[in-house]
C-alpha cells in the first residue's frame, strides 16, 4: 500500500508530454521573439543615432560653407568699396553718403555702413537718419579696427552710435599714395531682421525637435532665429572649444537640464565663426518606439497562432517525441536546418511535426523579411544608406575599384511645397525606376536619403560614370512624370582609389562636386577633381 501511494505520488509531480512539449515549443518562439526584438532594436538605436550624428554634421558644413561664401563675398564687397573711396577720395560728403547707401540697399549685407578717417572721426554713415557723421568713434571694436589697419571682425558689442547688439566688419583705406586714410566698416544687426535671417529664415526648430545656432569664437552666440538670445553665451563649451580650434565634427552632450544631444558641428574659416545643429536624442527614441512597435505588429499576431495550432496539436501527443524536442530546444542557441516533412505512423505526432516545423519557417520567413527591410529602402525599392555603407567598406577593404555618383533633384523642396509630400515621393519612386534602368548590370543603387540618391558604378571610369550620370540627367529632364513639369537632377562623382582612400573621404568628394554643379546652375554633371 506504501509503495502505490509513494508511485501516485510521483505520478502527480511529473509533468505530462503535452504540457513539457507545449512550453518547450512556446518558450523557443517567445525566445526568438525576444532575440529578435532586441538584436533589431538595438541596431536600429545605433543606426539611428549615427545617422542624426552625420545628418546633423551635415546640415553644419552645409551652412557654414553658405557663411563661409557669405563672409567671401562681404569682405569682397567693402573692398570694392574701399577701392572706390580711395580713387574719388575728393567727392563730397553727400555724393559719399549717396554712393555709401546705394551699396547698402544693393548688396542687402549689412544693416549699416560708415566709414572712418584715420583721426577716428566718423566721415559717412548709412543710414543717414542716424546723423552720427562728424561724430567720433567711442566704442572698442572700432577703435581697434582703426589701431590695427588691417580687415577686422568685432565680438558682439553695442554700439555706441545706435546702441543696437552688433558684429562689427572692417576693411582699411589707404589713398593713391598708399597712405592710411582709416576704413570702411559694415554693421551686422544681431537682434533684428539681417543677411543671416534672408539666408537661413526664421524657423530653427523641425518637427523632430531639431535646431542650429552660430556662435562666435568667445562663445556668445551670434545668430538663432530667436533674436531675443542673440549676444548671450551659451553652455555647449567642448563644442565651443572644439570651434575655437577650427575643428568640426559631432558628438553627443549633455546639456544644463541633463538632456542628452546629437550635435554637428562645423567651423566657418572666413569669420572663426561655428554653426552648431542639435537634435534631441528623445527623438530617436520616439522613433525606436514607433519601430518597435510596427514589428510587434506584424509578427506578434502570426507568432500568437502559431502558437495556438502547436499547443493544440501537442495537447494530443501521447508518446514522446525525442525528435522535435532536440529540434526546438536550439531555437534561438544556433541555426536550424528544418527537415524535410516526414509522416509518422501516429496521428498526433504527424501533426505536431508539421506544426512545429511551420511554425519555424514563418519564424525564418519574418526574420528574412525583417533582415530584408533592414536593407531596402521602403518607398523607392532600392538599396538604404546602411548597405550602400556596407558595400562601400567592403569593396574598398577589398580594393575593388569603383565610381560614386551622387545625385540630387532640383528644387525638389517646392515641389513638396505645391504638390504635397505624397506627390513628392511619386517624383522619388520615378526618379528610382530611371536610375535603375540606366546603369549596367552590378551596379549598385541606394536611396541615401531626402531626395539624394547614389550609384555604386564598379570598375567604371571617369568617363564611363560621366556617360552614365548624363543618361540618368537627360532622362530624368526629358521623360514624362505625373506633374507634368521637367523636373531635373544634379549630380557628382567622383574615383576610388584614384581621388581617395577610404570610403568617407570619397562620398565627401563626389557630394562636393553635386554641390557644385548646385552651384553651377543645376541640372548638370560634375566630376571630382
Amino acid at each position: 500500500m506504501y509503495k502505490l501511494r509513494l508511485n501516485k505520488a510521483s505520478e502527480k509531480k511529473k509533468i505530462s508530454l503535452a504540457t513539457l512539449l507545449t512550453g518547450l515549443v512556446t518558450i523557443s518562439v517567445l525566445l526568438t521573439l525576444t532575440i529578435l526584438l532586441l538584436a533589431s532594436y538595438q541596431s536600429q538605436k545605433k543606426s539611428l543615432i549615427e545617422t542624426t550624428l552625420t545628418l546633423n554634421h551635415s546640415t553644419a558644413a552645409k551652412m557654414s560653407q553658405t557663411m563661409d561664401s557669405l563672409f567671401i563675398s562681404m569682405r569682397s564687397s567693402l573692398k570694392n568699396a574701399a577701392a572706390f573711396y580711395s580713387m574719388n577720395d575728393t567727392q563730397s560728403t553727400a555724393e559719399s553718403e549717396k554712393h555709401l547707401d546705394l551699396i547698402r540697399k544693393s548688396s542687402n549685407f549689412f544693416n549699416s555702413i560708415i566709414v572712418v578717417d584715420e583721426e577716428g572721426i566718423i566721415r559717412v554713415f548709412s543710414p543717414p537718419s542716424l546723423s552720427a557723421t562728424g561724430e567720433r568713434v567711442k566704442t572698442k571694436p572700432p577703435l581697434e579696427a582703426l589701431a590695427l589697419k588691417k580687415p577686422y571682425i568685432s565680438k558682439p558689442y553695442v554700439s555706441a552710435v545706435s546702441n543696437r547688439l552688433l558684429v562689427f566688419i572692417s576693411e582699411p583705406l589707404f589713398d593713391r599714395n598708399g597712405a592710411y586714410r582709416g576704413f570702411i566698416g559694415g554693421s551686422i544687426y544681431l537682434q533684428e531682421h539681417n543677411v543671416l535671417n534672408m539666408i537661413y529664415g526664421k524657423d530653427s526648430i523641425d518637427q523632430n525637435g531639431s535646431y542650429f545656432y552660430v556662435v562666435g569664437s568667445d562663445g556668445h552666440l551670434l545668430y538663432d532665429p530667436d533674436n531675443s538670445h542673440n549676444g548671450q553665451a551659451i553652455n555647449d563649451g567642448e563644442i565651443v572649444q572644439r570651434l575655437a580650434q577650427g575643428k568640426s565634427g559631432f558628438e553627443q552632450t549633455v546639456d544644463s537640464n541633463g538632456l542628452t544631444l546629437l550635435a554637428g558641428y562645423s567651423y566657418v574659416p572666413e569669420s572663426k565663426w561655428g554653426v552648431i545643429v542639435i537634435s534631441p536624442a528623445c527623438a530617436v527614441n520616439a522613433e525606436l518606439k514607433d519601430y518597435i512597435k510596427s514589428i510587434l505588429l506584424y509578427t506578434l499576431i502570426p507568432f500568437i497562432l502559431l502558437l495556438l495550432v502547436t499547443i493544440g496539436f501537442a495537447r494530443r501527443l501521447a508518446k514522446p517525441f525525442v525528435t522535435l524536442s532536440n529540434l526546438v530546444s536550439k531555437i534561438g542557441k544556433e541555426e536550424v536546418v528544418l527537415p524535410p516533412v516526414r509522416h509518422h505512423w501516429n496521428r498526433e505526432a504527424d501533426s505536431l511535426t508539421k506544426t512545429v516545423i511551420l511554425a519555424m519557417s514563418g519564424i525564418k520567413a519574418q526574420t528574412d523579411l525583417l533582415t530584408q527591410a533592414a536593407m531596402t529602402d521602403v518607398l523607392t525599392g532600392l538599396s538604404n544608406r546602411r548597405t550602400l555603407e556596407i558595400i562601400m567598406k567592403q569593396w574598398v577593404e577589398e580594393k575593388k575599384p569603383y565610381s560614386i555618383l551622387v545625385l540630387d533633384i532640383d528644387r525638389f523642396k517646392s515641389i513638396n511645397d505645391n504638390y504635397g509630400h505624397q506627390e513628392g515621393d511619386k517624383v522619388l519612386q520615378h526618379l528610382a525606376e530611371i536610375v535603375r534602368q540606366s546603369v549596367r548590370a552590378g551596379a549598385v543603387c541606394s536611396r541615401y536619403g531626402g531626395e539624394e540618391f547614389v550609384v555604386l558604378l564598379p570598375f567604371a571610369t571617369a568617363h564611363e560614370v560621366y556617360e552614365t550620370a548624363e543618361r540618368i540627367r537627360i532622362t530624368m529632364e526629358k521623360s514624362e512624370n505625373h506633374l507634368k513639369q521637367a523636373v531635373t537632377v544634379s549630380l557628382g562623382a567622383a574615383h576610388f582609389p584614384s581621388q581617395a582612400s577610404h570610403a568617407d573621404a570619397l562620398f565627401l568628394l563626389a557630394d562636393q562636386a553635386l554641390y557644385k554643379a548646385k552651384n553651377a546652375g543645376r541640372n548638370q554633371t560634375v566630376i571630382a577633381g
